[in-house]
């Protein structure tokens, strides 16, 4: 029996008599955070805990109490009643309350402080992540918002785990975070939940099952230049020597390099190579940088060294047949890649930019050679690096607007691929203003150039036939396209709704919280995730003309191609949701 006296509880609340509890065994009363049970023991012992399970908020009142552990039947959880730990990590523990008899009457505390909470909802996200429970981790996520934790602090704790406990290195968990956490800030603070929730899930089963990776030690002493640690680094990543190549990279690191030398060091060694692993190594880097970019650097020699793995063992496109047979684009890249330093060296002569229209046709050529003399061309003529891997980033988003569904399904992917490799290759170019990384815009135009079979037919844009009809209000808009989309087969309507949308001057934030909403209802793949990101970032460069009108639309019908699915995933969200809101889940709606 508790020690306490009256006036140390919070918020007290009469139970009853001591004579009505024991007769009873258990009473429920109201306290101001939600119903709270009181259990008596026939050993004399009492204890307060609230009445609802913490895993899916079943009342324990009608559990069963056994040697000093109550079972919730609902899921078989268990809970040492005193002090309200759960045996079963899937369960949370459940909060407790000081219980006392004064002059023959029970009073339990109406209320608990909330001191440790934020700390207690680290822990539990990191077991979520560890155990890998999407109920755990989306409840983690609501509490620790709930409390005012910024969400870089809560992606820090999802970031450390996807690197340390995934052997294979950074992965797709890791980037589907990372695109996520880049959208937040777009997004209303209520509607941060589910970006979260699908990327830390993500991580988890990213690294469920897999080895932890151990570190390395960077040189001792490590005076060495900057140019000469990525020297060696290009050397030992062209033999795939992961130790050197570590070892190097956190060099750097510890030589406190600024994130653009960082970069440059990694994606200039992607570059050494055509198109790795069909544009992953890329996109990984991109986006792991992106993600130190919100935790901070301080961060980069744990984050780093995870990319090492993937960048030595990559497949190089050079190794593969579509890139050597019937052309050799290798032969055409490297008589290229030659004259790259001259021409990025060429004053401007004047030419006025009137945008991407042009290059991106002459890009869209059938002609491997005609691609590469229209940029040397441009090059030659002063255009910048950044406005040319622009646009050769736009004309692969172009790639998805126009791909036809005659094709098949899966050849979605290889479309996006490309479109994502530009885009994060262009990202880094903007970061580091690196010459070296030239070479990848050039093999970006060629992974253009062999995606041009799925383009025959070209899927027709909306507006090429005339103007596009429907409603004009844009929460109409909105609604009709989510809609839409519960519904396969879609690409076409879903297109010309993000359309006319854009057309009609509607604010594009709303478009975006629609577009990010059709995406994490779904149990989306990874690479939808990729390309909502992505083009958004993209519009957002090319601002409200018709090419970034085009480049939501290529976005639209990526996403409307795979959609809807088992939406299972949202669900587990929605149970988390109503649980934090007191709601009884046992109970019909």
């Amino acid at each position: 029996m508790s020690n306490a006296t009256l006036s140390t509880l919070r918020d007290p609340v009469r139970v009853g008599s001591l004579s009505e509890l024991q007769q009873e065994g258990t009473i429920v009363v109201g306290g101001k955070d939600g119903p709270i049970v009181v259990f008596y023991h026939d050993d004399g012992q009492l204890h307060a805990v609230d009445n609802r399970c913490p895993h899916m908020g079943f009342p324990l009142h009608r559990g069963t109490v056994k040697d000093g552990v109550l079972t919730c039947h609902w899921h078989n959880a268990n809970f040492d009643l005193k002090s309200g730990c759960t045996f079963d990590l899937f369960a949370d523990d459940i909060p407790t309350y000081a219980v006392e008899v004064r002059d023959g009457a029970v009073w339990v505390s109406g209320s608990r402080g909330r001191s440790g909470e934020t700390a207690y909802w680290k822990k539990r996200l990191q077991e979520g992540l560890e155990q890998s429970i999407s109920l755990v981790i989306a409840k983690a996520v609501i509490a620790l918002l709930k409390t005012g934790v910024p969400y870089r602090e809560i992606v820090e704790i999802g970031t450390q785990h996807g690197v340390r406990y995934r052997g294979n290195g950074w992965g797709s968990g890791l980037t589907i975070l990372t695109a996520m956490t880049n959208l937040l800030n777009r997004l209303p603070e209520d509607e941060r939940l589910l970006p979260l929730y699908q990327g830390l899930g993500r991580v988890a089963q990213d690294t469920s099952g897999q080895s932890p990776r151990f570190d390395l030690q960077p040189l001792h002493p490590g005076d060495h230049s900057a140019d000469t640690l990525k020297r060696w680094f290009r050397r030992f990543v062209e033999v795939r020597d992961q130790e050197g190549a570590t070892r190097c990279l956190l060099t750097a690191v510890e030589q406190q390099r600024t994130p653009a030398v960082l970069v440059d060091m990694m994606m200039t060694a992607a570059t050494d190579h055509v198109y790795l692993d069909g544009g992953h190594v890329v996109d990984f880097i991109n986006k792991a940088s992106e993600m130190l970019d919100h935790i901070g650097w301080d961060h980069a020699s744990v984050v780093l060294p995870s990319l090492i793995r993937q960048l030595c063992n990559a497949r190089r496109s050079e190794e593969q047949n579509a890139w050597r047979h019937p052309v050799d684009l290798k032969a055409i890249l490297e008589s290229a890649l030659a004259e790259l330093p001259a021409l990025l060296a060429t004053p401007s002569d004047g030419h006025v930019w009137h945008g991407p229209a042009e290059l991106s046709a002459a890009l869209s050529s059938d002609d491997p050679q005609a691609i590469i003399n229209a940029m040397k061309d441009h090059l030659r003529r002063g255009l910048g690096l950044v406005t040319l891997s622009q646009t050769v980033t736009y004309t692969a988003a172009l790639r998805i607007a126009r791909f036809h569904t005659q094709n098949e399904f899966g050849d979605w992917i290889a479309v996006l691929h490309t479109f994502t490799y530009c885009n994060a290759l262009h990202q880094a170019i903007k970061r580091t203003g690196s010459p070296d990384l030239a070479r990848g815009v050039f093999h970006g135009a060629m992974a253009v150039y062999l995606d041009r079979f799925l383009n025959i037919p070209p899927a027709r844009l909306p507006g090429e036939r005339g103007p596009v009809d429907g409603p004009e209000d844009a929460q109409t808009l909105l609604d009709t396209y989510l809609e839409t989309l519960n519904t396969q087969q879609q690409v076409e309507p879903a297109a010309r709704l993000v359309y006319r949308y854009l057309a009609l001057g509607h604010p594009v934030n709303g478009l975006y919280r629609t577009l990010t909403q059709s995406l994490l209802r779904e149990d989306a793949e990874f690479h939808s995730f990729q390309m909502l990101e992505a083009g958004i970032r993209q519009y957002e460069e090319l601002g409200d003309t018709e090419e970034g009108r085009r480049v939501l639309v290529a976005v639209a019908r990526y996403l409307a191609a795979h959609a809807p699915t088992q939406r299972s995933q949202n669900q587990t969200a929605q149970i988390a949701l109503r649980l934090s809101r007191g709601e009884a889940l046992y109970e019909e709606g």
